[in-house]
C-alpha cells in the first residue's frame, strides 16, 4: 500500500502506523508540498504536485491500494480527479482518500446524517459539506474551529474536540459523528467520544486506514 502525507501534516502517517500495525502489508510513504495555510486555492494547488508525489513511492511493484491524505484538497480538487492523476504516476489499482473513504465507511454503517467537525475556514467547509451532500451524506450538524493554519490545527486538543463532538452528536437526527482533517489527533478522542453518544464516530485518519485495508483485501 501507498500513503500520499501533506508536509504539513505531522498527525497521519503515526496514525496509520498504528492503526495497520497487524497489517502484514508494506506500507511506501511520500509526501506532496502543502502551504501552511488552508484555503481553498492553496488546497487546488496541490493538483499541480501529486502526480510528482505518487511517481516517488517505490515502484519495484505494482499497489493494491494508494490513499492521499487530505480531506479538504479531496474535495476541492475532487476524488475522481485525484484517483486519475495518481493512476498516470503509480501502477495501482485503487485510489482513496479520506472524503472518499469516509463515504464508504458510512455507507457500510448505514449512516445517512453525520455531525461534522470541521477545523477548517468556510471557503473549505463549502466545498467539503456538498461532497458529502452529493454522496447522499448530511451534514445538518455541523460545527467548525474556523483554523486557517496546519500547525494550529494539529494542536487542537481532545478536550475541545470532545467538547465539539457530543455538543454536535448529541442531536437526535445524528446517526454518526465524523471528525475531520487528517491532522487532527482523533484516535485516542474516538472510543471516548463514541461511548459517550452511543453512536459511531469516524475521522479522517481512521476512515482512511479502514478504506485502505478494505480495498487491499478486494472487499470492495
Amino acid at each position: 500500500m501507498g500513503l500520499i502525507v501533506l508536509q504539513t501534516d505531522e498527525t497521519l502517517e503515526g496514525d496509520m502506523r498504528r492503526v495497520l500495525r497487524d497489517d502484514p502489508t508494506p506500507l511506501y510513504v511520500s509526501r506532496i508540498p502543502s502551504a501552511p495555510q488552508v484555503s481553498s486555492e492553496t488546497l487546488g494547488a496541490m493538483s499541480g504536485d501529486l502526480k510528482t508525489a505518487a511517481g516517488l513511492l517505490p515502484d519495484a511493484r505494482p499497489y493494491r491500494v494508494v490513499g492521499y491524505g487530505c480531506t479538504s484538497a479531496s474535495a476541492v480538487i475532487g476524488s475522481e480527479k485525484v484517483q486519475q492523476i495518481v493512476q498516470t504516476a503509480c501502477d495501482v489499482a485503487h485510489v482513496t482518500n479520506p472524503l472518499r473513504a469516509t463515504i464508504a465507511c458510512a455507507a457500510d454503517l448505514g449512516i445517512s446524517k453525520l455531525a461534522l467537525v470541521s477545523p477548517y475556514v468556510e471557503e473549505v467547509n463549502v466545498p467539503l459539506r456538498a461532497a458529502f451532500a452529493q454522496a447522499g451524506l448530511s451534514t445538518d450538524a455541523f460545527g467548525s474551529f474556523q483554523e486557517a493554519e496546519e500547525a494550529k490545527v494539529v494542536r487542537i486538543s481532545a478536550a475541545s474536540l470532545l467538547e465539539a463532538g457530543r455538543r454536535l452528536g448529541a442531536d437526535s437526527a445524528v446517526e454518526g459523528v465524523f471528525l475531520s482533517c487528517t491532522n487532527l489527533r482523533t484516535l485516542d478522542v474516538i472510543p471516548r467520544l463514541s461511548e459517550a453518544l452511543g453512536k459511531p464516530v469516524l475521522s479522517s485518519n481512521q476512515a482512511l486506514a479502514w478504506h485502505m485495508m478494505r480495498l487491499n483485501m478486494h472487499e470492495c
